[in-house]
């Protein structure tokens, strides 16, 4: 399947694009400034028993050039979050429609984080809904998931109020802050694909 790339998706004054190098110093802004806020939540690696200990996380170079590269394969997309507010667009968090897989599974899943002084002013929700849309329609996946953690009440609502349906706990599914975490898992299927 071939997709246009970069991938923009809009809704007023909400853009997902991907991230550039140029946007290094604002991503390091809001990471620094929401660092207690997002550990909680953050993936991290677990040790495991003949690697190296001292896996580094990439830098945001790195990174950047990873997303490219995965989002040009289509096995995961991640975009930065941008919210224009009195004319000047913000970035405000990241979203990732990821483990993209084609095939006779044809599904995915969405993982995003949000700047704390731009949550619950519904950009989250408007941003699972943009990638959920374009994920059915643009890649005719066939069900995406979201995995998140339990304590996690607000990820929680996201889910509910973009449409997607609670399948069921998932006990130790994630290395999230230093542990393997439970996770509720919510799903959402494509009504155009039978």
């Amino acid at each position: 399947m071939s997709t246009p790339w970069p991938i923009i998706l809009r809704d007023g004054e909400l853009t997902l694009r991907p991230l550039r190098f140029r946007d290094r110093k604002r991503w390091d802004e809001v990471r620094r400034a929401n660092r207690e806020w997002l550990s909680p939540w953050e993936a991290t690696k677990p040790v495991i028993l003949g690697e190296p200990s001292d896996r580094a996380l990439p830098t945001y170079y790195e990174m950047v050039t990873q997303h490219r590269r995965e989002g040009r394969q289509l096995r995961s997309i991640s975009l930065g979050i941008w919210f224009t507010e009195g004319g000047k667009s913000k970035f405000v968090g990241q979203i990732t429609l990821g483990g993209i897989v084609f095939g006779a599974l044809r599904g995915a899943h969405i993982g995003y984080w949000i700047d704390s002084r731009f949550a619950n002013k519904g950009i989250t929700t408007r941003s699972v809904n943009l990638v959920t849309q374009y994920a059915f329609e643009g890649l005719a996946l066939h069900r995406i998931e979201i995995n998140l953690r339990p304590e996690n009440l607000a990820s929680k609502k996201v889910a509910e109020k973009c449409g997607y349906t609670f399948e069921g706990l998932r006990p130790r599914f994630l290395h999230i802050d230093g542990k393997w975490r439970d996770h509720l898992s919510f799903y959402k299927e494509n009504p155009a694909i039978q």
